[in-house]
């Protein structure tokens, strides 16, 4: 006679119906007491034995077993529910459409267990024949985020995503920077657009440096317009780019809050803006939304990023650019650029753009900084004049 299993290692049993061994173990109990058993099935009875032992195993090491069929899409969609919580709503859409065009396609039908490294490999090839370098990168950080809130349930057992690399992708779209005079007849054309806060956008952005989302969120109360002449020494006219249009108020990091002085012509454009917005408020009436912010739509209100990029490219062809190739946020890298052509130094720099240190704004505006290093050169001449004869 044959020996029964022990209590806890499961059991073997012959399906008449489907002509197969059954193997079954139970996992635990639902809060109503009732048991959860897990099963799998094979021709053999060696083949249902090694499943067993294999349901056994997953349930030692706290692997919960019913998450067999749980596929990669059935992940995705998860993660889209739950795991973007107090992201923004057009956070939320951009996360969806790049799951729903680069990963459920081509993913979403493999079971979450059975994805391989080799199968990651192999689509982030594919991609990478499609997107950018940047691009494949955010693509693939999505699905290890997903596999990772999978992994966290007991839905799998590790996380295949992080061990595969991601290849180069095609170009992307390179960042520009304005020249000077591309600045000075930018600023020109702003001076004649109908709208007097996107005429204040454009030359704030591009004379302080800030972020679309932080010039989107400025305040009147963190604006000065008078500063304080009379202190020693004088206080200029500033803004205080403490806020952002995120869901939480908040700038990017920590070091992004700063004070900033603003030149003259950003003084007389806020100025004008300011009467505007005040004439803007009567004819709202009760229409108008207190919202106290500096750039806001003729009720009011925030200022849309695409209606900002909309009036931006018109001004930027005013101005005899090609309005498709710019976009609001080139204003801050043309910031950077003006300044390192100018010769502020990169610590400055980075300062003012609130970075925490320069090797965050020499990876991001390498393009835009001068590359040419005159300290050892200047100090070179210093101890070996010559009488500049050949």
């Amino acid at each position: 006679m044959a020996k029964r299993r022990s209590r806890g290692d499961g059991g073997l049993s012959w399906d008449k119906s489907r002509q197969r061994w059954v193997a079954s173990i139970t996992v635990g109990y639902t809060p109503a007491g009732k048991r959860i058993v897990r099963r799998a099935r094979g021709r053999t009875k060696t083949e249902a034995k090694n499943k067993l032992d294999a349901l056994i195993r997953d349930h030692a090491d706290g692997f919960l077993t019913e998450a067999s069929n749980f596929t990669v899409a059935e992940a995705v969609d998860d993660w889209l529910a739950y795991g973007l919580a107090g992201r923004a709503e057009s956070t939320k859409e951009n996360r969806r459409i790049m799951m729903e065009t680069h990963v459920k396609p081509l993913l979403g039908a493999r079971k979450l267990r059975e994805l391989t490294a080799e199968d990651v490999d192999k689509w982030l090839a594919d991609r990478a024949t499609v997107l950018s370098t940047s691009t494949l990168q955010r693509v693939r950080s999505l699905l290890a985020q997903v596999v990772a809130r999978a992994q966290a349930r007991d839905k799998v057992k590790r996380n295949v995503v992080l061990l595969c690399a991601c290849p180069t992708g095609l170009s992307g779209r390179p960042s520009k920077a304005l020249t000077m005079p591309q600045a000075e007849a930018l600023l020109e054309a702003s001076t004649r657009f109908r709208t007097p806060a996107i005429r204040a956008y454009v030359v704030v952005s591009l004379l302080t440096g800030g972020r679309t989302e932080e010039m989107r969120a400025l305040t009147w109360d963190h604006v000065d317009l008078v500063g304080v002449p009379e202190a020693d020494p004088p206080v200029p006219p500033s803004i205080r780019v403490w806020r952002s249009v995120r869901v939480s108020g908040d700038t990017k990091t920590r070091l992004s809050r700063r004070t900033l002085a603003m030149p003259q012509r950003c003084v007389d454009v806020l100025k004008v803006q300011r009467d505007a917005q005040a004439v803007a408020r009567q004819r709202a009436g009760e229409k108008w939304e207190d919202m106290d912010l500096v750039f806001s739509t003729r009720t009011g209100g925030k200022l849309a990023a695409g209606n900002v990029r909309r009036a931006f490219r018109l001004i930027a062809k005013e101005a005899g650019l090609e309005p498709g190739e710019w976009t609001p946020r080139e204003l801050r890298h043309s910031f950077v650029s003006l300044l390192s052509d100018s010769g502020v130094p990169l610590e400055q720099i980075s300062r003012l753009v609130g970075h925490k240190g320069t090797a965050v704004t020499e990876m991001i505006y390498r393009h835009q900084i001068t590359p040419v290093m005159v300290e050892g050169a200047a100090a070179m001449d210093q101890l070996f004049p010559t009488d500049g004869e050949a």
